[in-house]
């Protein structure tokens, strides 16, 4: 049997029979209804699929968006501290200005336009690291926060206004945008 003979065979009967040759094929209402059902069926399973596929999807790119927030954030935080070892390895000379410099009657002596330079080499390195957020922490006369200050010693005071308040700043505290690179060593009011 060619295929120009078999679409010649084939006719549709008014009481649902669809004849093929010699094999009679009848679909009822039932097998009709049966068919639509598993369709609709199926419909319901794709569906639950592609939504449960879409909400997968949806959270991934979200997970991946937050992990990219995370990431920004510890990348500028790395930015930001970046120099704090350097700034830790600076501390030690910015001491020596400040011993050399807090002996008032010593340096007094020394000539003026010798110590306007010292002072301005001194000014110039205080403000380049405040330009990288570091603070000098200066606490003279501050209440003793020991989270913040490093009390060394003790200082005896008739005055009792001023127990527990910062005598002496031995050495100067430093902060980096706000966290503690090193504690000020003081003296306390006792």
């Amino acid at each position: 049997m060619n295929d120009d003979s078999l679409n010649d065979d084939v006719s549709i009967e008014p009481d649902n029979t669809v004849e093929q040759g010699s094999d009679d094929i009848e679909y009822s209402e039932d097998d009709a209804r049966d068919s639509v059902k598993a369709l609709k069926a199926r419909i319901k399973e794709l569906e639950a699929e592609s939504k449960a596929n879409l909400d997968g999807w949806q959270r991934v790119k979200a997970d991946y968006a937050n992990a990219q927030k995370e990431s920004e954030k510890m990348r500028s935080e790395l930015v930001k501290y970046a120099n704090q070892g350097f700034v830790e390895e600076l501390l030690p000379a910015l001491d020596a200005f400040d011993m050399a410099m807090a002996n008032k009657e010593n340096w007094e002596k020394v000539d003026k336009n010798w110590r306007s330079g010292v002072e301005y080499i001194y000014n110039q390195i205080l403000k380049t690291i405040e330009n990288f957020g570091v603070k000098v922490e200066n606490p003279l006369g501050e209440k003793l926060d020991v989270m913040k200050h490093n009390p060394i010693g003790t200082v005896p005071t008739d005055d009792e206004s001023k127990k527990g308040t910062i005598a002496e700043v031995l050495q100067k505290g430093y902060t980096m945008h706000g966290k503690e690179i090193r504690p000020a060593s003081v003296k306390v009011f006792e």
